[in-house]
């Protein structure tokens, strides 16, 4: 963990240069708390697992005029590639709503963090969600060791600490995961550890399970 630690450190080097006019280009940042962010999320998905979404009842061309110029998401989100975790539809939210990066086993390299830096310190989002799901080919893959092709096992380095953590259990080891890259989000960016410590923040684990559609939150 130290080793990754150190490594994420090295690469994130000075940070950003932020351009000046960032701001003052978007739209103005979400006046929600932390809390309502989330809360925000989970009400979300909770319309999403009963079948009452309202974002695609929304006027797509009123929201592509109304973002154009800008964005200002209320919330940011760390997810897996896997293509059956669609961010936006669980939790129902339309354009210009989620600040979504995604990497298979919702790793946490300097890029993304670089990436979710922009999101909190320019953007403004109030929440950033790791977000885990069931079945992650990732984590198994890590868990099962086997050999495989090109640069895949990278992120064998990345996702071990949780399987050392939580042993050959994918739900567990996959949530566990999750609450490490959430905790390292924490821990190795300057600029999202000010924001928590200003309360202006909140990093959490999440794990989707993909026959439900639920999101619940791993503690």
């Amino acid at each position: 963990m130290a080793g990754l630690m150190a490594g994420l450190m090295a690469g994130l080097g000075s940070g950003i240069a932020w351009p000046g006019s960032a701001r003052a280009q978007a739209p103005a940042p979400s006046q929600m708390t932390p809390d309502q962010a989330l809360q925000a999320m989970m009400d979300g998905n909770k319309r999403y697992t009963q079948g009452q979404m309202t974002s695609l009842n929304e006027d797509l061309k009123e929201l592509k005029e109304k973002t154009a110029e800008g964005q200002a998401p209320f919330a940011a989100v760390l997810s897996c590639a896997d293509s059956r975790v669609p961010v936006e539809l669980v939790f129902d939210q339309s354009i210009g709503h989620l600040f979504v990066v995604r990497v298979a086993g919702n790793v946490v390299t300097p890029e993304l963090i670089a990436s979710l830096e922009y999101g909190v310190a320019v953007l403004g989002t109030k929440a950033l969600m790791v977000l885990g799901h069931a079945r992650c080919g990732a984590v198994q893959a890590t868990i099962d060791a086997k050999a495989v092709p090109g640069q895949i096992s990278v992120l064998y380095r990345a996702i071990r600490p949780a399987v050392d953590q939580a042993g050959a259990n994918l739900e567990a080891a996959t949530k566990a995961n999750a609450k490490i890259q959430a905790g390292l989000l924490a821990s190795a960016s300057p600029v999202i550890a000010e924001h928590i410590k200003n309360n202006q923040l909140k990093v959490v684990a999440g794990y989707y399970d993909l026959a439900s559609g639920a999101v619940s939150m791993v503690s």
